[in-house]
């Protein structure tokens, strides 16, 4: 019998239950709930817009979507959001997803906190980025309904969720903080991390090898 929460189904597959236990055995529990939750919110904004994803992929893409704050993670230094699709394209084509499905969850994850497009992409694409939304910004918080919003809860508790949070950033990202410049996440290390200035466009433009 296939898991329900405030009304909305877990999917039933094996690549589901095994992202479901890699998750919760690698990550720290603030993200395996805050993962759980993007996925719970992302169906609702499906259902909010009238489309239809994947819902084996846009869970896929929520489990894995900040599995890059892990430390050590890859190989190389690259952006954490890079990591972790990097990570879950693997999962996927490992498991025999065709590589469109693997490529679909790899963009969810890699444009997660890119303002502005994801949401203007296909489906898995846009209600991964609306549920990290939802659950980190309270994006159309006000317009959920309030006994779904409880089962989603009760389920997976944010309990101290925003310092949580804002802390393993800050342990996922401080040993590559270079990684962070031109995205959101270099305002959480310049906040938390004494001394750390994030490197600004226009000083990038300015100090180009260009002379003019």
């Amino acid at each position: 019998m296939s898991e329900v929460i405030g009304g909305l189904e877990i999917p039933e597959t094996g690549a589901v239950a095994a992202a479901t236990r890699h998750i919760q055995e690698t990550t720290r529990p603030v993200i395996y709930h805050h993962s759980r939750r993007v996925f719970l919110f992302g169906l609702i904004h499906a259902h909010r817009l009238g489309v239809k994803p994947d819902p084996e992929l846009l869970y896929l893409a929520a489990m894995f979507h900040d599995t890059g704050l892990l430390t050590p993670f890859s190989d190389v230094e690259q952006r954490f959001e890079i990591d972790g699709a990097d990570h879950a394209r693997a999962f996927l084509l490992g498991r025999g997803f065709s590589t469109a499905a693997a490529e679909t969850v790899w963009t969810a994850i890699a444009l997660h906190t890119s303002p502005g497009i994801p949401d203007r992409m296909g489906p898995e694409i846009a209600t991964t980025y609306l549920g990290v939304l939802t659950d980190v910004l309270g994006l159309g918080l006000d317009g959920l309904e309030h006994d779904q919003l409880g089962d989603i809860l009760a389920a997976h508790p944010r309990g101290d969720f925003k310092n949580e949070f804002l802390r393993a950033h800050v342990d996922g990202l401080k040993n590559r903080p270079e990684t962070t410049n031109g995205t959101v996440n270099s305002d959480i290390l310049e906040h938390f991390i004494p001394g750390f200035q994030r490197v600004t466009t226009v000083e990038r433009i300015v100090g180009s090898p260009w002379p003019s």
